[in-house]
Formats: C-alpha cells, sequence, structure tokens
C-alpha cells in the first residue's frame, strides 16, 4: 500500500499528515514522515509513502479533506478535523477508546476517569490513558481533550504547550 503525506504550517508549527484511501493513519506536529510512519499499526503500515507539497495537498485525493480539515480547525472551526475519516489498529479496548474520543466534543476536557467510564470501563483508567498515549492520529483523534484528574494537562506526545494552546483554541472557539 501506498500512501500519501504532507506537513502543513500552523500556528504551533509543521503539522504532518499520513493518509490513505482518504482516511488519516497518522498525524502530529512534526516533519519527521518517519516517526509517524512507526506509530501506525503493522497491518496498516505503508510500504511507500510519496510526499507532497503542502500546497499540493488539497489535490491529492488521500490528504485533500484531511488538509482542507486542518486549516478550517485552525481558521476557527474545530468540528472539522472531526469530519474526517481515521484508520487505525489494536486490541478491541484501545480501538473503542479511540472511538469513543472523537465523541468529546471541541472545548470539553475529560478526566481520565471520565474517559475510561465513558468507555464503558469505569476501573480501566490506565488503559484509557494508554489508549491516549497509543493514539497515532492527533488532532483527528483528541487525545488533547483528555486531563488528569486534579485537572492538570498530563502528558502530550507534542508537548504541553502545543496541548494547552488546541485547549485554549477550542475554547474559544466553543
Amino acid at each position: 500500500m501506498t500512501a500519501h503525506a504532507t506537513t502543513l504550517a500552523t500556528p504551533d508549527g509543521p503539522f504532518t499528515v499520513v493518509a490513505s484511501d482518504s482516511a488519516v493513519l497518522a498525524s502530529g506536529w512534526t516533519d519527521d514522515f518517519a516517526s509517524l510512519v512507526a506509530l501506525i499499526h503493522p497491518t496498516l503500515r505503508p510500504a511507500d509513502l510519496a510526499e507532497l507539497d503542502a500546497g499540493d495537498a488539497d489535490q491529492d485525493p488521500d490528504l485533500a479533506e484531511a488538509a482542507k480539515a486542518v486549516a478550517a480547525y485552525y481558521a476557527g472551526d474545530p468540528h472539522a478535523v472531526g469530519r474526517v475519516p481515521v484508520r487505525q489498529r489494536s486490541g478491541p479496548y484501545r480501538e473503542l477508546a479511540w472511538d469513543v474520543l472523537r465523541q468529546a466534543e471541541p472545548g470539553e476536557r475529560v478526566t481520565y476517569a471520565e474517559f475510561a467510564v465513558r468507555t464503558g470501563r469505569p476501573a480501566a483508567v490506565r488503559a484509557a490513558a494508554g489508549a491516549c498515549a497509543m493514539n497515532a492520529a492527533a488532532l483527528f483523534v483528541p487525545c488533547h481533550r483528555v486531563l488528569r484528574t486534579d485537572g492538570g494537562l498530563g502528558g502530550f506526545r507534542y508537548g504541553l504547550a502545543i496541548k494547552d494552546s488546541l485547549l485554549a483554541r477550542e475554547a474559544s472557539a466553543a
């Protein structure tokens, strides 16, 4: 399988999207394509990666919807990224958890404990946190909306400054 990737300029820094068949496989605030491809489950990991300039992404069938959604998100429509298909694989709980994450509304802040309850497994707080940590499709699967029980930001693969920026952007748009 061949996937397409592009890096877009955002107020939070370079944001790269890796997509195939019009679905996001991986994304995040980096311009390192290889680091994102490494996050993709082996059964979905592309054999080839075609890297496109950001200016060409909106013409690519695999990347167009994702690139437009990222632009719309940063232009004030925090719901745009939630409409883009995402394809991730893992065990049943983690896949369920990622689907549940996509139901968290922009501007909503959910604790890891609340997130575990939403997955139907209130005692699975660590597993819920693990789903956030293993999320390959940052922004499109909004793990940045999950916080520690004490209200602290917790962790984020791309740094707490970006997590805080995303939460502030969504709060002002909500």
